[in-house]
């Protein structure tokens, strides 16, 4: 960001502006260091308390307050969460296949898992609900059986 500020004989010269703003740190050192929607999306749900629904983040924490930091980090969610919902089947496809490169465990592995478990339902912000959480949920299912047949993967038993 630029803003004017007068210099010299009242001339406006162009002056960098930097937000230091909780939200912006978590941006700044965090959150464009990790490639992907999904990805950012995973991190943010995992600093959620998942007793209190507070998140917790110890070096935002210490910098800006608790307080501040629980707000930019449940703004951030949420953020991350409509940028996700605004991608079309395969621009998902797309951001979770890099996600899923860029894990260390065996991707068949995690696809069973993921079809089985549904992990992915927790990583939704807890101040979405009705439509945007049940699209959400609908495309992950859509994709986890795309990923099962990619990945030879079988269905997961009904009775079990």
């Amino acid at each position: 960001m630029i803003s004017g500020v007068k210099g010299e004989r009242g001339v406006k010269t162009a002056r960098p502006v930097f937000d230091r703003s909780a939200a912006s740190d978590l941006w700044r050192n965090t959150l464009s260091q990790i490639p992907t929607v999904f990805g950012r999306l995973v991190y943010l749900a995992s600093l959620r308390n998942s007793n209190s629904g507070s998140y917790e983040h110890h070096g935002l924490g210490l910098v800006f307050g608790e307080d501040e930091a629980n707000s930019a980090l449940k703004d951030s969610h949420s953020a991350v969460f409509a940028e996700w919902l605004t991608f079309n089947l395969e621009q998902q496809k797309a951001d979770l296949d890099l996600y899923l490169a860029g894990l260390f465990e065996d991707k068949r592995q995690v696809v069973e898992t993921w079809v089985r478990l549904a992990p992915y339902q927790n990583l939704v912000p807890a101040s979405i609900r009705g439509v945007e959480r049940r699209v959400y949920i609908n495309d992950l299912t859509a994709l986890m059986d795309l990923f099962r047949n990619v990945h030879g993967v079988a269905a997961p038993d009904p009775d079990a």
